[in-house]
């Protein structure tokens, strides 16, 4: 059965730098995908983070490439299983050099927090009872 997957495209300062943060978080990198100039960093079967030089990325646009760390261009968003899981992924995230982005966002239904890589892409991680999806 086909599974749509989503590709998402980000530019770093420091390649080699991304690769070990996001291993860090628990992440692989498919080789296979992967050169000097790009990380294929697989976040779940149907999510993948392909982090490319600024040099390589500038070949996908013709516009402008932001700083990340002053603009932001995008917000991505991840689910997880569980408030623990979410406190987890973005504790390793501090450990591994990103910093905490905003404040913590407690709904009782839905739990979440953000932080911000090395190069200032927001990720925010959050978490939904399941039984206030279904009702």
């Amino acid at each position: 059965m086909y599974q749509q997957m989503i590709f998402v495209n980000l530019c770093t300062g420091d390649l080699g730098a991304s690769k070990k943060f996001f291993t860090e978080l628990g992440f692989t990198i498919n080789e296979q995908f992967s050169d000097d100039t790009t990380a294929s960093v697989v976040i779940s079967e149907t999510i993948v983070v392909m982090v490319h030089t600024k040099e390589k990325y500038a070949q996908f646009t013709k516009k402008d490439i932001v700083d990340s760390t002053k603009t932001s261009e995008v917000l991505l968003a991840l689910s997880a299983e569980s408030r623990e899981k979410v406190d987890e992924l973005v504790e390793k995230a501090v450990a591994a050099g990103g910093s905490v982005s905003g404040e913590t966002q407690d709904h009782g239904f839905m739990y979440g927090r953000a932080f911000d890589d090395l190069d200032g892409h927001t990720f925010e991680v959050v978490w939904m009872d399941p039984a206030a999806v279904q009702g």
